[in-house]
């Protein structure tokens, strides 16, 4: 007999040893974490989740936040000194979160990007309409070796469809996705929850993140839970995330 009241499964209690590919932990140069004591306390919340391996992923966006591989080492090692101080053991790998936009284009051609992992370089775009030259990002992107994983795309409203061949499309170009968890705790919204779940049951989804910016985001997180049928989607996206940026195979090089 079918029951409303299924079990529920609590999404943290699944993230022991997670390698965070897609947070704003270090402190004062974006919207994330505004100085190191904020940084600080972002860390404990994902200790308590089992969570202490990151990739750090600043925005880089020309208007807004004009980051460098300069001042992102600079906000790294400025954190890393006051972590040691305090004791705590965090292993912390900095990348960044590329808007992808005409500046963006010109940085692609000066100079080697900040990668999740070998070419693995996340990016982003506007919330409101996709770039209008996308596919030539792409392929430049793709030109120049690197892999592009586009970070949160069940965000994108404009993609959204019966059929998914927005998605479909975007895959054919050689993007990896990478889904926000919080998305699954509908913390953006019903119709960005139902895509984030349709994009697991296609398969479409290659790794997860938490965008991790304030500890508002870790509260909801600590809450979530998902079915057993959800559930079963997460799992392999969790590992396939875990063993791709393994303490091994990222950290020992970094």
């Amino acid at each position: 007999m079918f029951s409303f009241f299924q079990k529920k499964y609590f999404l943290q209690d699944q993230l022991n040893g997670f390698v965070d590919i897609h947070n704003h932990i270090l402190p004062g140069i974006d919207d994330g974490a505004p100085d190191v004591d904020a940084s600080v306390k972002l860390i404990e919340g994902f200790e308590k989740m089992g969570i202490t391996s990151f990739i750090s992923t600043p925005h880089i966006m020309n208007d807004y936040y004009p980051n460098t591989p300069g001042s992102i080492a600079k906000a790294q090692d400025n954190l890393q000194k006051h972590l040691k101080s305090l004791g705590k053991e965090v292993k912390i790998k900095t990348a960044a979160e590329y808007m992808m936009d005409q500046a963006f284009l010109e940085l692609l051609e000066k100079e080697r990007l900040l990668c999740l992992k070998e070419n693995l370089v996340l990016v982003e775009m506007s919330y409101f309409q996709p770039p209008i030259n996308l596919n030539e990002i792409l392929f430049k992107l793709q030109t120049a070796q690197y892999k592009p994983v586009l970070a949160h795309p069940e965000r994108y409203g404009f993609f959204h469809s019966k059929s998914l061949s927005k998605y479909e499309d975007l895959k054919t170009r050689g993007c990896y996705f990478q889904l926000n968890i919080l998305s699954l705790a509908g913390h953006y919204g019903k119709s960005i929850q139902d895509i984030a779940f349709r994009l697991l049951e296609n398969k479409m989804i290659d790794f997860l993140g938490t965008d991790t910016h304030q500890i508002r985001h870790l509260e909801k997180l600590s809450t979530a839970t998902v079915t057993k049928k959800q559930l079963e989607l997460l799992l392999p996206v969790i590992n396939r995330t875990k063993e791709t940026f393994s303490f091994s195979g990222i950290f020992s090089k970094s």
